[in-house]
């Protein structure tokens, strides 16, 4: 596909959607005429009309400072991506999400961040080695994105980037975990025990994060069950 300036395109997106909103909303006619995108018509057949309801908010993903600007200015809320450390997210991410919303004269109370947060836990240290080490490779797969590179760098580390993007097109998937060290398995994840997992994330994401979500490897309600509420109370 030919590559073109994605920030400006998804902001545009968003406008031309709730573009199309509006027209289903009002009866209007629908003509939005933008740079990239160009909705003209809009036959009865295809609107809804209007809902006794406020219009679906729309969240982006976002990685870079120009996206989560766009994010701050446009959407309704961020879905930040997994591959963001603690540091990243309060030096970067929040204050582009704070300029974006500025510059579209809001404020942060009516806007969402939700994020994916990767956990290294477990109740045997089978689970907990096991969990590490797919945490690892899910990291490398993330890491060898050239368009993620900022993240590493972020904390001195662009130079795994270029290894683990060499691995990858070298098909050696397993491998690229190895250049995952300890020192950036604890930056990414919360590493802890159980009942520890509560108080970590809440010292790392506590106040910036709306929602968040994580996948600790182990699928059984009875033990994270209590867990999962000590973090909805945190």
């Amino acid at each position: 596909m030919p590559w073109s300036r994605p920030a400006a395109r998804m902001e545009e997106m968003i406008q031309a959607i709730r573009a199309i909103w509006d027209a289903w909303q009002t009866g209007e006619r629908l003509d939005f005429r933008g740079e990239f995108y160009r909705h003209t018509l809009m036959t009865p057949m295809f609107s809804p009309g209007p809902i006794d309801a406020p219009p679906p908010p729309i969240l982006i993903s976002a990685v870079g400072p120009l996206m989560t600007r766009v994010a701050g200015r446009a959407a309704d809320g961020l879905v930040c991506h997994a591959f963001q450390t603690a540091e990243y997210l309060r030096d970067v991410t929040m204050p582009n999400v704070r300029a974006g919303l500025a510059e579209a004269g809001r404020d942060r109370s009516g806007f969402q961040i939700s994020m994916p947060v990767f956990v290294v836990s477990g109740f045997h240290e089978e689970e907990v080695a096991a969990q590490a080490a797919r945490t690892r490779q899910q990291i490398a797969f993330y890491g060898s994105t050239p368009a993620y590179r900022g993240v590493l760098e972020h904390h001195g580390w662009g130079e795994a980037q270029t290894e683990l993007n060499r691995l990858s097109k070298r098909g050696q998937w397993v491998e690229m975990g190895n250049v995952i060290d300890d020192g950036m398995l604890g930056a990414f994840a919360v590493v802890a025990e159980p009942h520890e997992v509560p108080e970590r994330i809440a010292e790392r994401f506590g106040g910036r994060l709306d929602r968040l979500q994580f996948y600790a490897g182990v699928r059984d309600k009875d033990r994270w069950g209590p867990i999962i509420e000590e973090i909805k109370a945190a």
